[in-house]
């Protein structure tokens, strides 16, 4: 059984077959016949490693147009996207068939990709000279095709961007079928002339960050055969959990506003019905409409038969952790091999906060799931996580075994606003009051956790004798009594004790991006395989704001639809922790924030509510690694070192990161 599929089911069969016809080949072929079938290893590393034997400058560079069978546009003629291809050329005159790494997204032409905005480049005849990214510098000489498709409504391709529906999701989905013969490719935009991709295995991984990652997670859930890995880096696995939680905006605009940035100037010319039907479907009520229902991939995990490399960032304020954690808990539900990294940073490619390691660990992912090389990558470790800027721990499964749902609940402490939390249940009748407070964000809130102030409710654990760590999702259950028809709430974790952390809320969001340049691959003109190195950027802090989540308090009879209070009645909702892996050391405390809007993360709400929590029904569902039993440990005995019981007052920086920066509702590389 597979480490990635342990506890749910099998390996699965296709995974085995691969593997079995690469140490079959590797056994019954001549060292020249196993290195023709499998790939261009050399005899001595077939079933082991992909090495760079083809030439780069001399491969192969295409454009190919393919039928999406879909008329986004409604011109009365199917949709065609644009399919930029670079391939070893020797492998093709050889009669060698490679398998297809594919990046699928819609910022080619207007955003970039990368840390360095890398946009796709032509010569004079219109054949693609730049591939952004490093992929087709490295993996090309390996003996791997590289595609890189425009969405539809993007760059060259037909159709409209609809923000991950089905024009999205089907128009990179055609490209894996044609790549295995199952939908028609032209060499020109509105030609007759065919493109057959019959120097193609079929077998396709697809990867990317951000939107490109969210249209591999959406290509996953349709089940198509011929794509047998994803490595979605950052990425959405609900669009709707992108723009709301749970009724509670997360921007001040929604998906038409991101459609129109991203599409080519033609598409916004024709595509106005597309944007109004986004519109429509899309109200900034946040109820759920069939809209999002098409865009939750989360729902059809069972779907996917892809192998899943998920990399995310703990601290990602733009693509929240809820996306990574929701996604992740479907598969392993539905028995989907799995991997993840999880770091410190925000929103960051792996590729710029843990280069080398990354690249080797991509390598040898590729060449198990594309080329079926038994080099043991599926029986290694499930779960890299960053413990400290830069230090690494793994786990064999993830959420670690042990882990349990422990529920902490809430209590009153020696003045108002400043309470407890422990195993013990709140007295009845208990409570605490706050007032929203929409210029004060979770940073301002950790900062005064230990003063009685008017604008949030927080509670603290005793200081702990010994580690305790939380690994998963977690969910935090709020009743509340509004003084105004409108509310919204916040509820975050906070690790009070000082560490040194990377500084996600910087304008690297926990990178600081070099000079010098260190390649990755071939260069040939007008394609450089050397990219800028990078470093840890990292502050000291007081106190660490590790997970997080909101919900307008109009969806408590709903998650779908929201309705307006009712001034001075008791409301219920639980709202979804954003998944994390934090360990609380020794001697610090761990302390649970119930607040009203978290400003730049959460837009407040029509009025300014007064909340009084009935703490006796209200409680913190957390994934602590050995559960209740390491809880009571961890609170009980003589705290370790000489942590200083209180925070200080906020003086700057120097306490914690700066706090939440406005957002824009892109997902990608665009950090300030």
């Amino acid at each position: 059984m597979s480490t990635y599929a342990r506890g749910t089911r099998l390996t699965t069969y296709r995974s085995l077959l691969a593997a079995s016809v690469a140490a079959l080949m590797a056994m019954t072929l001549s060292p020249a016949g196993a290195a023709a079938a499998t790939g261009p290893a050399t005899a001595a590393t077939a079933a082991r490693e992909s090495r760079p034997v083809y030439s780069y400058s001399d491969a192969v560079r295409e454009s190919v147009w393919v039928d999406t069978r879909l008329d986004g546009d409604g011109d009365g003629r199917t949709d065609r996207v644009a399919v930029d291809i670079i391939r070893p050329r020797e492998a093709a005159a050889q009669g060698r068939r490679v398998p297809v790494i594919m990046d699928a997204s819609p910022y080619y032409a207007c955003c970039g990709r990368g840390n360095e905005g890398q946009r796709k480049t032509y010569d004079a005849d219109g054949n693609p000279v730049q591939f952004p990214l490093y992929y087709d510098n490295y993996f090309v000489p390996r003996g791997y095709a590289f595609v890189a498709v425009d969405l539809a409504g993007t760059s060259r391709s037909d159709g409209c961007v609809d923000v991950g529906g089905r024009s999205d999701v089907l128009s990179a989905k055609a490209v894996v079928d044609w790549l295995n013969g199952r939908a028609r490719g032209y060499t020109t935009r509105t030609g007759t002339d065919r493109a057959r991709a019959d120097w193609s295995t079929g077998r396709t991984g697809m990867i990317g960050k951000s939107y490109d990652g969210t249209v591999a997670n959406g290509v996953a859930a349709t089940g198509v055969e011929g794509l047998e890995t994803i490595v979605p880096i950052g990425a959405i696995s609900s669009w709707y959990d992108y723009y709301f939680a749970k009724g509670a905006p997360l921007f001040d605009s929604g998906p038409d506003w991101l459609s129109n940035y991203v599409e080519s100037p033609e598409a916004r010319a024709r595509c106005g019905a597309v944007q109004q039907r986004i519109v429509d479907g899309a109200p900034r009520s946040g109820d759920l409409t069939r809209l999002w229902a098409e865009r939750d991939y989360v729902s059809a995990a069972d779907r996917v038969k892809a192998s899943v490399f998920a990399v995310h960032g703990m601290q990602d304020l733009n693509v929240r952790g809820k996306h990574f954690g929701q996604w992740w808990d479907a598969l392993a539900q539905a028995g989907v091999e799995r991997k993840v990294w999880l770091s410190q940073v925000g929103h960051v490619d792996p590729f710029d906060f843990r280069r080398a390691e990354w690249v080797r660990t991509l390598h040898r992912w590729f060449d198990h799931y594309l080329l079926g090389y038994d080099n043991g990558i599926d029986d290694e470790p499930m779960a890299d996580v960053e413990r400290a800027p830069d230090q690494w721990s793994t786990d064999r499964v993830w959420p670690p075994s042990g882990t349990r749902a422990t529920t902490l609940r809430p209590g009153n402490g020696t003045e108002p606003g400043v309470g407890t939390l422990s195993l013990r249940p709140a007295r009845p009748g208990a409570s605490e009051t706050f007032t929203d407070a929409p210029q004060l964000d979770e940073i301002d809130w950790a900062a005064a956790i230990d003063r009685s102030t008017t604008a949030k409710s927080g509670f603290i654990s005793k200081p702990l004798s010994r580690d305790l760590r939380l690994s998963g999702s977690g969910k935090v259950t709020v009743t509340a009594t509004p003084t105004t028809t409108s509310a919204h709430l916040s509820a975050v974790l906070v690790d009070l004790g000082p560490g040194t952390i990377r500084d996600y809320a910087g304008a690297g969001e926990g990178i600081t991006t070099l000079t010098d340049r260190t390649c990755w691959g071939t260069s040939a003109p007008g394609d450089s395989a050397c990219y800028k190195e990078t470093r840890a950027a990292t502050t000291d802090v007081a106190f660490t704001v590790f997970s997080r989540g909101w919900a307008d308090l109009g969806n408590h009879a709903s998650d779908a639809v929201g309705r307006p209070l009712t001034p001075g009645k008791k409301h219920t909702i639980t709202l979804d922790l954003h998944a994390t892996d934090h360990v609380v050391p020794a001697g610090h405390r761990l302390a649970l924030i119930v607040a009203g809007t978290d400003r730049y993360l959460i837009e407040p709400p029509a009025s300014t509510p007064g909340l009084t929590l009935d703490l006796a029904r209200t409680r913190a569902d957390l994934p602590l690694v050995g559960g209740a039993a390491a809880f009571a440990r961890a609170t009980s005995g003589t705290p370790a070192g000489d942590t200083a019981t209180t925070i200080p007052r906020k003086t700057g920086p120097a306490d914690s990161v700066n706090g939440p920066r406005p957002i824009d509702p892109i997902p990608g590389d665009h950090r300030r």
